[in-house]
């Protein structure tokens, strides 16, 4: 059996090492673009500041050794430019060379990930511009991070520009954000994205909102960041205004594809065409909460989407359960997470839905170095069914998350959280959990 896989990192070597546990007769290539295989995208900011020392730690491994440990046919700078599903074709062209090779498959894997977007901007293309996406962004931002920048402003305030402004400010840059909604951080609802804009403030981060970037301009290199209500200086840009599916090289083939380019798979991985399978940022993933295919691209649903894929490719019949959309992001001394549905998304969905927040406690008050908690949940109106939460915090919230994308998954209903069996002992929690606490003081349980 020929397996071909375009894609390298998270989804694709997850995919390619269940097939070699799988099939003991399986011939497996994959064709990556970049020059790195299956390295931790979600640790490439913290190599900018030196909180992870190296680029080496955080790949998994290299080609060198999937091909001698494994077996595995792994190719570097292997562009796509062509599927043919019909002949079971895929054709790729090698930066190296610049030969072009078709590989012949009995089952195919798009793991192909996702793109940063960079808008047709005048002046996009300058120096001192960059996305941060692969090992070779981050590269090419640190060499350019030189004695001669001193200001960066960083376009967006999703995950990637909230983690790269705080890298930033601890290398002593000055920082500016610049988005054009009305807070930072918009998968969270408006009240609890103030105590992120709040932190971003303290930090001596300089926050425009409300503004959306038009140009830029510069001699050979960017000096100005233009936008509708007015210009800026700077000494260097990272654009981190979000991502999209690297599907433009399947427009011809017939596979079905979400509005934004994903591709719409099943439970088991397969897409619309007969022996392709898909899977993670490139790929639909089926939201438990919206009851529908959604585009929440994350490392975690990359991983495991890739193993499905995998055991299905070698004959398996595993289904992938869907997400919650749960998310964590440190920010400075505080930690940002959610679970479910926002108050917006739920709005959107037409889903009746009251809110309980408040603030709280990380653990038990009378021991000592507690630290405030501010949450949040979101139910169904009638049926009491959670829909999601936020807690924003210092200690603590990861746990919190945690306990409620369970909860999201299992359909627990508001009250039910009472009920939940959580740990408790001074240094870690009260007897009630603040989640708990939350519901009681709501008047639901």
């Amino acid at each position: 059996m020929k397996y071909v896989i375009i894609g390298g990192v998270a989804a694709g070597m997850s995919a390619a090492m269940e097939i070699y546990r799988t099939d003991n007769a399986a011939e497996i290539t994959v064709l990556e673009r970049g020059s790195d295989y299956s390295y931790g995208q979600c640790g490439l900011p913290y190599t900018v500041n030196g909180v992870v020392p190296s680029f080496d730690d955080v790949v998994e491994q290299t080609p060198e050794q999937f091909r001698e440990k494994f077996g595995i046919d792994a190719r570097t700078e292997m562009v796509v430019t062509e599927v043919n599903t019909d002949e079971g074709e895929v054709v790729a062209v090698d930066q190296q060379s610049d030969e072009s090779i078709t590989f012949t498959y009995d089952r195919l894997l798009i793991a192909t990930g996702s793109d940063p977007i960079k808008p047709d901007w005048d002046g996009i293309d300058l120096d001192g511009i960059y996305p941060l996406k692969t090992i070779d962004d981050t590269k090419k931002l640190v060499s350019a991070l030189t004695d001669n920048v001193k200001h960066v402003t960083v376009i967006g305030a999703g995950y990637i520009g909230l983690e790269m402004a705080e890298v930033l400010r601890t290398r002593d840059l000055d920082v500016r954000m610049i988005q054009r909604e009305n807070q930072l951080a918009n998968i969270f609802d408006p009240d609890m994205a103030k105590h992120i804009e709040d932190e971003a403030r303290k930090q001596k981060i300089e926050v425009i909102l409300e503004e959306t970037v038009e140009s830029f301009s510069g001699n050979g290199r960017v000096e100005e960041v233009i936008t509708d209500k007015g210009s800026y200086q700077t000494d260097l840009v990272l654009l981190a205004i979000g991502v999209k599916p690297n599907t433009e090289f399947l427009e011809s083939t017939g596979i079905h594809l979400l509005d934004n380019g994903a591709i719409l798979v099943n439970d088991y991985m397969q897409t619309s065409i007969e022996n392709v399978y898909a899977a993670g940022d490139c790929a639909s993933q089926y939201h438990r909460v919206k009851q529908i295919n959604d585009f929440i691209p994350l490392g975690t649903t990359a991983n495991k989407q890739g193993r499905i894929a995998g055991m299905n490719m070698a004959g398996g019949a595993h289904t992938f359960n869907g997400i919650v959309g749960t998310t964590i992001v440190k920010f400075f001394d505080f930690a940002l997470g959610r679970t479910g549905l926002s108050e917006k998304e739920a709005d959107q969905l037409g889903i009746p839905f009251d809110v309980v927040s408040s603030e709280g406690i990380s653990h038990a008050g009378y021991y000592p170095e507690t630290e405030k908690l501010y949450l949040k949940l979101i139910y169904h109106t009638e049926t009491k069914q959670l829909l999601g939460g936020q807690v924003i915090g210092k200690k603590g919230v990861s746990k919190r998350v945690d306990v409620l994308a369970t909860a999201l998954y299992a359909k627990l209903t508001i009250t039910q959280i009472l009920d939940l069996d959580l740990s408790y002992a001074p240094p870690y929690n009260g007897v009630w959990d603040p989640l708990q606490q939350l519901v009681r003081k709501s008047g639901l349980g």
